[in-house]
């Protein structure tokens, strides 16, 4: 049998995070520039059903058998096995890289799930289509994140931007044009499943107000939508700002996220936003070619442990 390597890009939202999980659209988009990396190779002396796992980024090695029953990894093996209705996998070595920072909005747990689910079904000679494969990812993050609303592996599985609405088909987006967004890390993980656990507590002791700003943020998903569709980049920006704005009063913000985008929006950026769960993790800014530096620098200095470049670019026709 051959080695496989698949791999899978990170990814932002653009606006709607935690609204998204209560029914409310969301646009997020590919991040090509970060990817997780999943290689399955024949274990020429294992016996069948011996399955090695090395992730060195997590500093992990370890047989799949002796990882917990809840660990990502497994559930990812147990997933697949179930799907294709195997009795056991052959001897195999799964190796994980990923350039996508953990705990960080990009996306890391979907897109190691999409690469590993990916690079295990085609070395068994049984590819998965873009449907199933985002179906099972789904799987894995639900059992890895309690209740996703399912963006993340679907704008990871197809690679493309996308309009989404939990419990519907999404909506490919085909954006008019280039995006350029920077990604400030604040280097603080966030904890994607205890955000939302704690939007929720704040729902249920408040529903009327909490559903008003879902309401808010659904409305803007919709607005930057057509901004997209139609190429009005710059009218993103206030967009972008009004989404934070939101978010910072479901408590999903932190000192560090407001650093970051207040230092983006001072330098020029557009409009500036967390990305994601939130409670640390990665903001992004929308800039223009010429103030890109500009803003990088400017988020380094307010504290940010890296600040990189995303593009988002117009189908190429033909």
């Amino acid at each position: 049998m051959p080695h496989i390597l698949a791999t899978a890009p990170g990814k932002a939202i653009l606006f709607g995070e935690h609204a998204v999980v209560y029914g409310r659209p969301a646009v997020a988009v590919p991040v090509t520039e970060v990817r997780a990396k999943a290689t399955v190779m024949p274990l020429i002396s294992g016996p069948a059903g011996r399955v090695e796992i090395h992730a060195p980024d997590i500093q992990l090695e370890s047989p799949l058998a002796d990882l917990p029953g809840e660990h990502p990894l497994k559930v990812a093996f147990h997933t697949l096995q179930a799907h294709l209705g195997l009795e056991r996998f052959p001897a195999l070595r799964l190796q994980v890289r990923s350039t996508i920072p953990l705990a960080a909005g990009l996306g890391s747990s979907a897109a190691t799930s999409v690469a590993v689910l990916k690079a295990l079904s085609e070395f068994l000679g049984r590819p998965l289509e873009k449907a199933e494969l985002n179906r099972l990812a789904y799987e894995v993050e639900r059992a890895h994140h309690g209740s996703p609303s399912g963006i993340d592996n679907t704008v990871i599985t197809y690679e493309q931007p996308v309009f989404f609405r939990r419990g519907e088909p999404f909506q490919p987006l085909e954006v008019a044009a280039p995006l350029i967004l920077l990604v400030g890390d604040t280097g603080v993980p966030g904890s994607t499943a205890e955000a939302i656990a704690g939007v929720r507590r704040l729902r249920d002791a408040d529903p009327a107000a909490v559903e008003a700003i879902f309401d808010r943020i659904g409305r803007l998903a919709e607005t930057a939508r057509d901004h997209l569709l139609a190429g009005s980049v710059t009218a993103l920006g206030p967009l972008m700002d009004e989404n934070h704005r939101l978010l910072e009063q479901i408590g999903v913000s932190s000192a560090e996220l407001e650093r970051l985008v207040t230092a983006a929006r001072e330098a020029g950026a557009y409009g500036a936003k967390l990305s994601g769960g939130g409670r640390g993790g990665n903001m992004i800014a929308l800039v223009s070619e010429e103030r890109l530096e500009a803003v990088r620098d400017a988020l380094l200095a307010a504290g940010a442990r890296r600040a990189f470049a995303a593009r988002i670019l117009p189908a190429v026709e033909g």
